[in-house]
This record gives structure tokens, sequence and C-alpha cells, in this order.
């Protein structure tokens, strides 16, 4: 069994994925708030990967919404293993969240990511550890629209379009998506090149807002299960309309629990319900919502 979760953190994007080898991944960060709500954030997130020896912070990619209190978070959980895109973005006003997200990206601790990228223990297994079933499905460093976006970035623009993209795989369970904050217009230049599988969950980009929208010819490749709609406000949101989605504006934190052919689904918001789910009688957490046959 495996724990994806996805928190609930304003606007903005906080994963981990607790493994069902002794890899714990986390994927961004957004701590913000009362001292309490970042330190019940770190709190858990340090329960939760106490049983496991090896750690890792992925960052899609250099936005403030995806690194927001990560000071905080290696004050209290020091990140060793840093995975990003290999960039040079810059800020005219640099917080010192900022400051750290560059510290980390140019040290020793950072692996540089890419589409089909290969790490112990990402992918890769040995003798001593099974890997984490995790794969990079994006950027193609030689995508001349992505050298594009990567050039604004560093130049203060934009880093939405240097994304990377990600999936989480089970054996004989979920398949998971991340596709960072990507925008509609940068997917529709690189749908050629982009080689997406079929996935059991998708995260839509940008927290699910218009600007991200996804659009159909992708969606018909990936063909998800569920799609997870992010905070934002709903006025800005895109709510793909004929599939089943989540909401996390209502949903709160959304608990994925990855066992062989299910996933059982938790809210943390007692009122939330959705209505194409099986119900498995699950206890593991509280508010179970239903199960996934995957």
């Amino acid at each position: 069994m495996s724990i994806v979760k996805s928190l609930s953190v304003g606007n903005g994007d906080m994963f981990y994925i607790k493994h069902n080898t002794d890899n714990f991944t986390i994927i961004d960060c957004n701590i913000t708030g009362t001292e309490e709500n970042k330190k019940r954030i770190v709190d858990e997130l340090i329960r939760e990967s106490a049983s496991k020896t090896l750690s890792r912070f992925i960052s899609t990619h250099p936005d403030g919404d995806h690194f927001c209190g990560i000071e905080y978070l290696n004050s209290r959980m020091p990140i060793m293993n840093f995975y990003c895109v290999k960039n040079s973005a810059s800020k005219t006003i640099e917080t010192n969240d900022f400051k750290k997200y560059c510290e980390l990206r140019d040290s020793t601790k950072a692996f540089n990511i890419y589409k089909g990228c290969s790490r112990k223990w990402m992918n890769e297994r040995d003798e001593t550890r099974k890997q984490a079933g995790i794969s990079i499905l994006w950027p193609d460093t030689s995508n001349q629209f992505y050298k594009d976006a990567l050039k604004i970035a560093n130049e203060g623009g934009s880093p939405n379009n240097i994304s990377a993209m990600i999936k989480y795989s089970v054996k004989k369970s979920a398949t998971i998506v991340w596709m960072g904050d990507v925008e509609t217009d940068f997917m529709n230049n690189i749908e050629t090149d982009l080689k997406l599988p079929k996935a059991d969950i998708l995260f839509a980009p940008h927290h699910g807002r218009k600007t991200g929208k996804i659009p159909k010819s992708i969606l018909d490749v990936v063909n998800p299960k569920i799609i997870v709609i992010g905070e934002a406000d709903s006025e800005y949101l895109h709510y793909y309309h004929g599939y089943n989605t989540i909401t996390q504006n209502t949903g709160g934190d959304i608990t994925f629990e990855c066992e062989e052919n299910w996933v059982h689904i938790y809210s943390s918001n007692e009122n939330y319900s959705v209505n194409f789910l099986t119900n498995k009688y699950k206890t593991t957490f509280m508010h179970y919502i239903g199960s996934l046959s995957v």
C-alpha cells in the first residue's frame, strides 16, 4: 500500500507520497498562513516520513505558490535530495523562500530532472533498495517551445511553462500524473513531443484554472478516471464537465490510499461527497468518500 496526499494549502500546490517502499516524496511546497498552520503541515510530513530512510523534494517549477515556505520546511525537515528542472530563473523581488530555492537548485543536493531521466532510487532499484515508481514525463529539453519558456523564466518572466510533468505508478494499482502549471497554449505547442500515459488520476495543471485547461486531444490520450481540480477562486476554474472530478476548494485535503486494483479516497471535509465511486467501507483514515477501481 502507498499513500498519495494532496494538501489543501490555498492558492498553490503541495503533495506527498508515502511509498510502498522506504521512499518518501514531497512535490512542491506552499506553506502559508499562521505559524500554527505551517507547523501542522510540517509536523504531518515529519510524522509520515519517519518510517522511511530516503526522502526527496521535487519542485515542478520555481513559482511562489509552489515553493512558499520552503525555508521553513528545510529548517525543520532538511532537504537532502532536491529535484528540479535545470534553470536560472530570476525574480524582480527575491523572497527568502526564493533564495532558499536557488540555494538548493544550485547545490550538490540538486538533481536536474527531464523527460526519461533515470535516478536511483526514483525509478531504478538495486540490491539495497526498491525504486519509488516515479517517472519524469516532461520537459523535453530539446523542444524549442520549452527552450523559449526557459529563456522567459531565466529573464524574470513566468516559470509556469518550464514545469516538470511527473508520473507515479504503483504496481497493480493507480497511475497518477501531475502537470505542474503548464498553460493551454504551451500544451498545444508541445503536443507532438508530449507522450503522456493513460492515468487513473490526473491533477489538473495550474490548480485547475482556465489558463491551464488541458486540450481535448491530450485528455483523449490520458483518459483520466478522475481529474483533481486544485484551489483557486471558482471564477477562474475550468471544471472539466464530462469527466469525474474532485474539487479541492470544497474537498480540502484529499488522500489516496493505493492498493492492488483499488484506490480508496478520503476528504478532510466530512460533508464532501461524489457519486461515481464504489463503497468499499474503508476506515484507514477519516471521512472516506469511496473507492476507484484501477
